[in-house]
Order: C-alpha cells, then sequence, then structure tokens
C-alpha cells in the first residue's frame, strides 16, 4: 500500500501488528527505556521495519537512534522515514542519489478529537476540505505530518501545523506550501495520499532539483 506512494529508488516495508519485533540496539533501547510495554512494542516493530526497508537497499542493519527532531538518524547515503498508528507500523528509504527528502504518516480514519482541527488549520484551509470519503481533517493532519518528516532533516528546523499550507486533490495527490521566513527554494512540494479501511498514509518527497 505505502509502495505505491513512493518514488521510483524508495523502498516499504509494512507491518499490522507487535508479533516479531526485532531486538533494539543500546541506543535505541535506552530512547525508550522508560516508556510503557505498548510504546516499546510500536518502536521495536517499526525499527524493524527500518532495517527491512534497509536490507532491500542492500544496506547492513544499523542503530538508528533519535535525531534532533525526533527522527531517527539514517545512514550516511540514506533518507528515511518511519510511522506507527494502532494496527499499521512503516518504514520508507531511499539513496540520497535519487531523492532528497521523504516523510511519510499514518493515521487512523476518523475525526480528530474535538478542538484539534483549530490548530491544526486556519479558516481558509478548513473551509477548502472535501466532504465525503475520508475523514479529511485526520487526513490534513497527516499530510503535515509527512510534510514535516520530509522538511525538518533537510533545514534542520522544526515546521509548526500553521506554518504549512496542504491542498488536496481527487485524485490521490496534495500540494503543500511551507511558511517559514528563510526558507529558501524549498517551499513548496507535493504529495500523495491513499485511503484504506481504517487507514490514512500520506507522503512527501523531495526531489533532487528542489
Amino acid at each position: 500500500m505505502l509502495a505505491d506512494l513512493l518514488p521510483p529508488g524508495a523502498v516499504a516495508v509494512e507491518r499490522r501488528d507487535d508479533n516479531d519485533p526485532a531486538p533494539l540496539f543500546p541506543v535505541e533501547e535506552a530512547a525508550v527505556a522508560g516508556a510503557v510495554a505498548k510504546r516499546r512494542l510500536e518502536f521495536a516493530t517499526t525499527r524493524l521495519c527500518a532495517r527491512d526497508a534497509l536490507a532491500l537497499l542492500g544496506v547492513p542493519a544499523v542503530p538508528l537512534p533519535r535525531g534532533p527532531n525526533g527522527g531517527p538518524v539514517w545512514p550516511p547515503g540514506i533518507v528515511g522515514s518511519l510511522t506507527h498508528c494502532a494496527g499499521y507500523r512503516a518504514a520508507a528509504v531511499a539513496r540520497v542519489t535519487d531523492v532528497a527528502g521523504l516523510g511519510i504518516d499514518a493515521e487512523p480514519d476518523e475525526p480528530l478529537p474535538a478542538g484539534v482541527l483549530d490548530l491544526v488549520a486556519d479558516p481558509a484551509e478548513r473551509a477548502a476540505l472535501p466532504t465525503g470519503g475520508p475523514h479529511w481533517d485526520r487526513l490534513l493532519f497527516c499530510a503535515k505530518e509527512a510534510l514535516y518528516k520530509a522538511w525538518s532533516p533537510l533545514t534542520g528546523r522544526w515546521l509548526g501545523f500553521e506554518e504549512a499550507r496542504v491542498a488536496f486533490a481527487a485524485d490521490g495527490t496534495f500540494s503543500a506550501r511551507v511558511l517559514v521566513d528563510g526558507a529558501g527554494e524549498r517551499t513548496r512540494f507535493e504529495g500523495r495520499w491513499k485511503a484504506a479501511p481504517g487507514l490514512l498514509i500520506a507522503s512527501v518527497t523531495v526531489n533532487l532539483t528542489g
């Protein structure tokens, strides 16, 4: 499912449960040492997805510690992204010779909690959401999360929900614009989304040409 949203050269691995989590490297174990068991399992399964995806590119298993932006630190020459939500864990990776950046996010296909949409979107953005089909408020959240995961590693900067605008198309694509002073040329992005029973997935790819 996720592979359909990725560019040539990128690979993905998905899992639906935590029945076979891989052992963590010490630096990874330390990152979730104080977490509850459920969180530790999610973390381990998502790291397993990442290692399996890296193996598809011929990259051996290595620790994937958390970076300053909260995402994983990938091996040299690799870009990628991780995501997990109820009943779904996934990783997508690519070589930097194929894409400059990659972000994915998955969310349950259900409404956002009350009041959250007001934090995610401005009035014009909310008014432009389509009707019918998936829960568009949640998909908007999902798309902005994917955008952040693609943009932040490139810039080393935080991106708030209010600092991006997303517009959806019916063909499973969306456009995104970053509203940050000093962002340079990387302000406009294209993404793809897909809805499956109970699940929403979005991806953003940063091409080598910007």
